[in-house]
């Protein structure tokens, strides 16, 4: 079992929580959490870097000049790479580097991604984390008294603009609603911050399905 300090917007601790290892698959399965972490950034590829080959290029086709006589050296058409406004050799074109992953095998990865932070001590609980209206200076408050320096992936049970807006401006904070939380954006952040509502839900989540 592992046990967490739950703390208010204050940095206060004001109770604990028990996580069940096997909520979140009872041990890091480093081979998934690298192969989830590969397709996050294939997938973050655009593939929009192209250049024209030799088909693509505007020009004749026909043999410049003869092949020998001319003293020259031998060429073919104006559309070869070896001149100036020709086709690039093995030129880049357009393509999907994207990659996938079966739902199942994301989630494993996700906890794993998860428990690893767990077991390094980089997640933080905090009671609630709700803003009547944006207020980056009221958020960068509740990271300062929450000791949290470095960057951070912000975990809330759905998407709250007044939580998003009041952190989009703070460096190296992401915030993400549970739905979209992944092993990928877990492990480009130093810590994990948890709403104490966003990790019940996971950790019923998990308890459901280790059952």
């Amino acid at each position: 079992m592992i046990e967490l300090a739950v703390y208010n917007r204050d940095g206060k601790e004001i109770e604990s929580l028990q996580v069940d290892e096997k909520a979140f698959g009872g041990r890091v399965r480093y081979p998934l959490l690298k192969q989830a972490i590969v397709m996050y950034h294939a997938n973050k590829r655009v593939g929009t870097a192209a250049t024209k080959s030799r088909g693509m290029v505007e020009g004749s086709t026909r043999k410049l000049y003869r092949q020998k006589g001319t003293g020259n050296a031998r060429m073919g058409s104006v559309r070869t790479n070896l001149r100036k406004g020709g086709g690039v050799a093995f030129g880049k074109y357009a393509r999907d580097f994207g990659k996938q992953m079966p739902r199942k095998q994301r989630q494993l990865a996700r906890n794993s991604a998860i428990l690893a932070k767990f077991k390094s001590l980089n997640v933080v609980v905090v009671d609630e984390l709700s803003f009547a209206s944006p207020k980056t200076k009221d958020f960068a408050t509740v990271l300062r008294n929450l000791k949290i320096e470095r960057s951070c992936l912000v975990t809330i049970p759905q998407l709250d603009m007044n939580v998003y807006k009041s952190a989009r401006n703070i460096p190296r904070i992401q915030v993400l609603p549970l739905a979209e939380l992944n092993a990928g954006d877990i492990c480009n952040r130093a810590k994990v911050l948890f709403t104490k509502a966003a990790l019940l839900s996971l950790i019923n989540e998990g308890s459901k399905s280790s059952q």
